[in-house]
């Protein structure tokens, strides 16, 4: 994800958002360098058209989404998660074999220094989205075999046809998942497969109504690849 993060979030934002500090510098830093692209207040606008046009991710519950250390660590260092950016379908052309990722239409993210970063993460984390977006504890934790996972995410549910579970091994038109288990919380992973729709309106992740051991195996098998394939 080259394409900003911190950079949708709507001007009027800062003053309906009761978790942003005023006297905390990272809201400052949110306000001048990331309110073009992304959505620190839940949008009133949830439209196929808003998401065609979003620059970058919503934000308004980063504080149930991601691992404050890894963001803390992005912010700095950024590196792009989504190998074809926000949109793939503006990044992409086409091949005799397979479509190819235009690396000239994609554009850089800003890198924050780290006491501006902490000071950001620290704001973002207070984002925690509407109560209900989000199942606590709905993942257990348990472990999963990496064979099993690996077919499940690679041929009997697809995954693969949009994430990479290595490195340049996979699809391009959704995050990459090999870092997932350090960027992202188990529970929002749960979440987010169960029902991608509920999170972000009109994503074309597709809701694949799995069975609660299913739900279990797949997190499982994310949050494990930070430990295994995507070392």
């Amino acid at each position: 994800m080259k394409l900003s993060i911190l950079a949708i979030l709507l001007g009027t934002a800062f003053v309906s958002s009761p978790a942003l500090a005023a006297d905390n510098p990272g809201t400052g830093i949110l306000k001048a360098q990331c309110i073009s692209c992304h959505a620190i207040a839940k949008p009133e606008n949830a439209s196929l058209d808003r998401l065609w046009e979003r620059k970058g991710p919503d934000l308004y519950y980063a504080g149930s989404k991601f691992n404050k250390p890894w963001l803390v660590k992005w912010l700095q260092e950024p590196a792009r998660i989504r190998p074809a950016g926000e949109l793939y379908t503006r990044h992409v052309k086409g091949s005799d074999k397979e479509d190819v990722v235009d690396e000239s239409t994609l554009t850089a993210h800003v890198k924050l220094s780290k006491a501006d970063a902490e000071a950001v993460a620290d704001v973002l984390m207070a984002l925690s989205g509407p109560a209900d977006l989000v199942s606590k504890g709905a993942f257990k934790g348990d472990k999963v075999s990496m064979s099993m996972g690996a077919m499940f995410f690679n041929k009997l549910r697809g995954c693969a046809a949009c994430h990479q579970a290595k490195p340049g091994t996979g699809g391009s038109s959704g995050p990459e998942l090999y870092t997932a288990g350090e960027r992202l919380q188990a529970d929002y992973i749960y979440s987010y497969i169960k029902n991608p729709q509920a999170i972000d309106p009109h994503i074309w992740m597709p809701t694949l109504n799995l069975a609660e051991p299913d739900l279990q195996r797949l997190t499982g098998y994310i949050l494990q690849l930070s430990a295994s394939e995507g070392k």
